[in-house]
């Protein structure tokens, strides 16, 4: 046995994995009803040391949470607003997410900080409403090409987790390292990278053992490379390999 799997079976005795399919807008009713029928029937294959999480879109979670009944498959969504109620165009709240069984919701998209200017306050702000309703978030954090250019990777990362986990309880979250210069642009984070980066962020962190996923260009060919890694306990996995084969065979990593 190698000492890498070694430290690898440590971390599974005491972290949860969790293999995320992150939906953001992709997938209509249809097409996720599609989804399931091609994924469902993989599932069976699919380790009972893992959980297996769907984060859709708010359109679909209606369909979803109907059809995922009585399923091994756990539901999430893509967003939380902080109020419970009230005139916020285009958001969700914790009580509506509540009525559809969530049990997960994706917080900090590398998107919506770098496209959108959503601030570590409101992320923060949205995490703390998460943990309000008893929902787990998930937490993304990380760097564009630029600040890696720059060699900022660790300054930025730190800083939102700072400023993000203010009065969150560590005991009821994952986190997500996603580099935003691996997402959709062909470059790829190599697996020793992610598994310090991940390493840092956990070192940072008052309880060690949170889930700490990895969400950057995850595909079936460098799936088993990833879970190899001892500090990663997980994937955040996005839409270029949101197929019924591909996701399949992420979920059933050896």
């Amino acid at each position: 046995m190698t000492f890498l799997l070694c430290l690898r079976l440590i971390a599974l005795a005491v972290r949860k994995v969790i293999i995320a399919g992150n939906w953001k807008m992709f997938k209509t009713q249809t097409e996720a009803q599609e989804f399931l029928q091609g994924f469902t029937s993989h599932l069976d294959e699919t380790s009972e040391d893992r959980e297996v999480v769907l984060c859709v879109p708010f359109t679909t979670l209606g369909m979803m949470s109907k059809s995922l009944h009585g399923s091994r498959i756990l539901l999430g969504a893509q967003n939380i607003h902080w109020e419970d109620s009230g005139a916020y165009t285009g958001e969700i709240s914790g009580p509506m997410l509540l009525e559809f069984g969530i049990r997960y919701v994706v917080v900090g998209h590398s998107e919506r900080r770098q496209y959108f200017g959503e601030t570590d306050e409101t992320v923060n702000w949205r995490l703390r409403a998460a943990q309000r309703h008893g929902l787990t978030p998930i937490l993304c954090v990380g760097e564009t090409k630029q600040q890696r250019d720059a060699g900022e990777t660790e300054r930025v990362i730190f800083s939102q987790l700072e400023k993000d986990l203010i009065g969150v309880d560590q005991n009821n979250l994952v986190i997500a390292y996603e580099p935003i210069w691996a997402i959709g642009t062909g470059d790829t984070c190599e697996t020793t990278e992610a598994n310090r980066v991940i390493g840092l962020i956990r070192s940072k962190l008052i309880n060690p053992n949170v889930t700490i996923q990895y969400g950057g260009s995850v595909k079936p060919d460098n799936i088993d490379d990833i879970m190899a890694q001892p500090e990663i306990d997980g994937a955040l996995v996005g839409g270029a390999s949101l197929q019924p084969e591909s996701f399949a065979r992420i979920v059933n990593y050896q």
